[in-house]
């Protein structure tokens, strides 16, 4: 039987089974039967009640805006730290849980930014990391790296967005830029005044980022910048952005400061994106976008200066996936005590108690491995290749751990607000950025055994490789 469709496109029955809601529905006087166009115009919401508030949907578990006492560290890796480190740990984690664990799903669900965690971020004192003055906190390595860890296990967007803003805008300024150039930004930048992003990645160039297509060209007084960013964080909101572009007279890759609001510069927010929702990841477009003088960072002559910065920040990515993990078990510790099923609290469960005990393994050797990544670098002896095994290896093993988290909350496995099913996702991008597990293996496939492997030959072919024969 041929079915009747509307005019405007609908089924007439589905039109028939709609009207018959709006009657329901719609305030007395109002015509009995709505066209489909004023139908579809309804908003969703308005069918049904609104959603109950968690803990009266679904009392039996602790939701994660209140967050659980920290019960990972079986093997009691804390005797490692100094107690200034002890008690860094603990300052951090305290402002976490009771300013950013309440607000965190609200906001990860709207992917909007909190704002109002800013002022709590800065009053910890932590912004610059390793940067020693400037009104930077000039932490170790391992404490900075501690601090990476205790943001993530509330959450891994506000994490991220500190990384970019501390570890990649601020330590390029550190590292690479002049005493004139430290003096005017950091200052402001460690107390969150303003808000830094740092532009590396293109469209056309993620894991090649050293070949990318943005050029700067030399005019008078200054530089004119060319072309587009992406997957830029902070970027919709930061008052200066850390731009590298090709050098045309050099043809190396130069950096640059440029504040928000100049000429020609242009960044759009990202959207759908399933993980660190609370980022403001952008696209940024440049049309001769012109940077003076003062403002190029004159430590940075070519990709190999960038990468001083990259094997910084990457020993602190490879310690957020300690912290998403360390959060995950502690959520569902308390979780499977407290939920009953059969008479019985789900932790009774062989089954259960085999993951949660794989998931506390793969922490303690985390921990353990980002540790000495930090004590190898405070030698001066760290490799590229130590701090990619490290990253590649722990956000392997966290998204173990969150798989596992998700199993063992059942359906509210899938919701944010028991934080797993937002860890599960955050770990995604994690898995993926500050170079991929791919990339990051090879690196340190071509330290172990000398022979490169990432950028594959003109034609496509591999090519042949004499190897000694013992």
């Amino acid at each position: 039987m041929e079915r009747v469709m509307t005019a405007e496109g609908m089924d007439e029955k589905g039109w028939h089974r709609l009207a018959r809601i709006s009657q329901q529905l719609q305030p007395t006087g109002v015509p009995g039967l709505l066209s489909p166009g004023q139908l579809e115009s309804m908003p969703t919401l308005g069918i049904g009640l609104p959603a109950l508030d968690v803990a009266s949907a679904f009392p039996q578990a602790t939701a994660a805006s209140t967050f659980p006492e920290a019960v990972s560290d079986y093997f009691g890796v804390e005797d490692l730290l100094s107690q200034e480190d002890i008690a860094l740990r603990k300052r951090v984690r305290g402002v976490m849980e009771k300013h950013v664990a309440p607000v965190m799903t609200k906001y990860w669900e709207k992917a909007e930014f909190p704002f109002e965690i800013i002022p709590h971020l800065a009053s910890l004192k932590i912004a610059g990391g390793t940067i020693k003055g400037y009104g930077c906190p000039g932490f170790s390595i391992l404490s900075h790296a501690l601090v990476c860890a205790e943001l993530s296990r509330v959450d891994a967007s506000c994490c991220t967005f500190a990384l970019v803003h501390s570890s990649l805008c601020m330590s390029t300024i550190g590292m690479l830029g002049s005493e004139e150039q430290k003096q005017k930004y950091l200052p402001s930048l460690a107390r969150f005044d303003t808000v830094g992003c740092w532009a590396l990645t293109e469209p056309a160039y993620g894991s090649d980022a050293s070949s990318l297509n943005t050029t700067a060209v030399k005019v008078e007084g200054g530089w004119l910048l060319n072309g587009q960013k992406r997957w830029i964080g902070n970027a919709t909101f930061a008052d200066i952005a850390v731009v590298f572009a090709r050098n045309t007279q050099s043809n190396q890759i130069n950096g640059f400061i440029v504040k928000k609001g100049t000429p020609g510069y242009k960044t759009t927010k990202i959207e759908n994106k399933i993980g660190l929702r609370m980022v403001q990841n952008a696209d940024i477009v440049m049309k001769d976008v012109y940077v003076p003088d003062e403002d190029r960072l004159t430590g940075i002559n070519s990709f190999q200066d960038t990468n001083k910065v990259l094997a910084v920040s990457r020993i602190m990515v490879a310690w957020l996936p300690i912290g998403v993990s360390m959060g995950v078990y502690d959520i569902c510790h308390r979780y499977l005590q407290e939920r009953k099923q059969f008479g019985a609290p789900l932790a009774a469960l062989q089954i259960n108690q085999e993951k949660l005990v794989r998931m506390l393994g793969n922490i303690q050797a985390m921990f353990l491995l980002g540790w000495k990544l930090c004590k190898i670098y405070e030698t001066g002896k760290m490799t590229p290749g130590q701090a990619s095994l490290c990253k590649a290896w722990n956000t392997l093993r966290a998204r173990e751990t969150v798989a596992l988290g998700r199993e063992l909350l059942g359906g509210n496995g899938i919701l944010s607000d028991f934080l797993v099913a937002k860890a599960f996702c955050d770990m995604e991008p994690i898995y993926t950025y500050e170079g991929t597990y791919e990339i990051n293996t090879l690196v340190t496939g071509r330290e172990i055994t000398g022979i490169a492997s990432i950028k594959p030959s003109a034609s496509g072919k591999t090519k042949g490789l004499l190897v000694s024969q013992k």
